[in-house]
């Protein structure tokens, strides 16, 4: 009998310990994906001293001036007005900050097309940068589709991350068409030698370009160029670059962007300017999950070896093409230094505070 009570009270106390660990376990806190609410795509994810940020693009229907109409650059400021009242989708920057991935703090319109006198309509695929005490926000505008029309990627400079952003050059800083690249989807890196790159390109192309000190302007390489080529088999758009162990990172994304093939690709070079070899597709959508997911960026922990893919992807049965979230999971390597497949969730990510 005695036997018979001490069996029954391990078992109690077996059981009670894993609903402890259990209750424990459902108790964790996760940032939960999209992270926050509302349309949101292009993601650019980083970090400004003890706290997370993330500039996306507001996605929601969006409608081109008809180009049968050949806007010169004058016609174009002329009627920016107009053009504006008809289309008023994506003409702002939204931001968003976290002291632990969990919580986020809107702010509203960072940057808006009323301060951007050559911007008409569209603009998107934030990039930014800190550089001595001043934050560069890259941006993409009109969606131009021939060197005669006005737009491309500007710059905008702040004195804070959460803006207020004002156009730093009064016109853009790439508006034309080199190496096939149309000039959107721009990323800015700075390497291990202090160099500030810009890796940018939609239409099956992408360009490296060097820019000044003051991020301002794009200056030659070595050899007189000023745009390089290095688009690697696969890619469509959404450049991002990284460093990792003496090694070059590069991704970007594959397939359509309206479609659900929309997915993430990455090369692994000795140098920023390659040549990239594409090596896989590490993030794609899940049917039991979501939909096109594809154009990020990656947040690294400093001081650790921890990783942060941050996306966009749109929920399962919206067949709305701009209905996008923005999403978090975490991204990890192997042994040899490639990038694991991402597991795409609902839970996202639990809590990181950096301090």
């Amino acid at each position: 009998m005695k036997k018979l009570h001490l069996f029954l009270c391990i078992l109690i106390t077996a059981a009670t310990l894993n609903a402890q660990t259990q209750i424990k376990t459902d108790s964790v806190k996760t940032s939960g994906n999209p992270v926050f609410p509302g349309w949101y795509a292009d993601p650019e994810g980083t970090i400004f001293g003890d706290e997370y940020w993330i500039y996306p693009t507001y996605s929601d229907d969006y409608l081109t001036p008809d180009r049968s109409r050949n806007f010169t650059p004058e016609q174009l400021k002329a009627q920016k007005n107009t053009i504006n009242r008809q289309y008023l989708i994506q003409t702002f920057f939204n931001a968003f900050s976290s002291k632990d991935l969990i919580t986020w703090e809107k702010h509203p319109h960072v940057l808006d097309i009323e301060d951007v006198k050559w911007a008409a309509y569209s603009m998107w695929a934030p990039a930014i940068i800190e550089k001595d005490n001043k934050y560069y926000l890259f941006f993409s505008a009109n969606d131009i589709q021939n060197n005669n029309e006005l737009g491309g990627i500007g710059v905008a400079v702040a004195d804070k991350p959460e803006g207020p952003f004002k156009d730093a050059l009064g016109k853009p800083l790439i508006d034309k068409f080199y190496n096939g690249a149309q000039p959107i989807d721009q990323f800015v890196f700075k390497d291990i030698d202090g160099s500030y790159y810009m890796y940018y390109g939609g239409w099956k192309h992408c360009n490296v370009v060097k820019l000044s000190s003051d991020l301002l302007s794009t200056v030659p390489f070595d050899d007189g160029t000023k745009f390089k080529e290095i688009t690697p088999e696969g890619y469509v758009e959404g450049a991002f670059m990284f460093y990792r162990n003496g090694k070059y990172y590069f991704m970007w994304s594959e397939g359509g962007w309206m479609g659900p093939n929309y997915s993430v690709a990455y090369a692994i070079a000795d140098s920023p300017f390659g040549p990239f070899k594409r090596v896989a597709k590490i993030l794609q959508q899940d049917p039991k999950v979501a939909t096109g997911a594809g154009n990020h960026s990656v947040i690294h922990i400093p001081g650790t070896d921890e990783w942060y893919i941050v996306y966009h992807r749109r929920p399962l049965g919206d067949t709305d093409g701009n209905h996008r979230q923005t999403c978090i999971d975490r991204m990890y390597f192997d042994e040899q230094g490639f990038i694991k497949p991402v597991k795409i969730t609902f839970t996202g990510v639990p809590a990181r505070p950096l301090k």
